[in-house]
């Protein structure tokens, strides 16, 4: 079963001015397809040809298997990070995360505020982090193609920040992509939905269904 490229879940302008079509033009059709072509080329030498792409994720984590690891563990991060952006996104927390938010972090613009730091102040390639840790709130980063389906921990909103998601939009300006990416595109009814720990296997599926049409 091979993997394919995602189609985005929205039109590649829906996002603009904060994403641009030709930043989707890079970053999902050459980047993410990359990904996605690279863990294929290596499905068969390493017999996992039927896994999930969580299967093969934890399977190159546990071998050791670093060029498999990082390839196929970008192919999920980056479906899960589409599903994470909508055009004018529902644009405030509600219900039970809003109710989590501020328990744990005390508001929803502190929360905002770590989150933003914590993604600034990565130092290189990676991702930015909300994740739900033993029913706690936490932020993080993982570095380079690190992802949560290789930890124990439950994905609700994660933002890229590889140069390459936002270079061409931003030049080296970071702090400004993530402002502007946390002031108006977050999917907070995407993360809310999160919440029930499957957060994990919605781009999983994804791929499965995908790969089986």
């Amino acid at each position: 079963m091979a993997f394919t490229l995602p189609d985005l879940p929205f039109d590649r302008t829906a996002l603009e001015p904060h994403m641009s079509g030709e930043t989707f033009d890079f970053h999902h059709g050459k980047h993410h397809k990359a990904y996605v072509d690279k863990t294929n080329g290596m499905l068969a030498e390493k017999g996992l040809e039927e896994a999930s792409l969580i299967e093969v994720i934890k399977a190159a984590k546990e071998k050791g298997d670093k060029k498999l690891f990082n390839n196929s563990a970008q192919i999920w991060n980056h479906s899960f990070f589409w599903q994470c952006l909508a055009p004018a996104g529902s644009t405030e927390l509600k219900g039970e995360l809003k109710t989590l938010v501020e328990r744990d972090f005390g508001s929803a613009d502190a929360m905002l505020e770590k989150l933003a730091t914590e993604s600034t102040d990565h130092f290189g390639s990676g991702w930015g982090w909300l994740v739900l840790d033993n029913d706690k709130l936490k932020i993080t980063s993982l570095h380079d193609a690190d992802t949560p389906a290789a930890h124990d921990l439950v994905p609700l909103l994660t933002l890229d920040v590889w140069e390459h998601a936002y270079y061409i939009d931003y030049r080296n300006e970071r702090p400004k992509y993530l402002k502007s990416v946390l002031a108006n595109i977050v999917n907070w009814d995407f993360v809310a939905k999160n919440l029930d720990g499957k957060g994990l296997d919605r781009a999983d599926q994804k791929q499965k269904a995908t790969a089986d049409a």
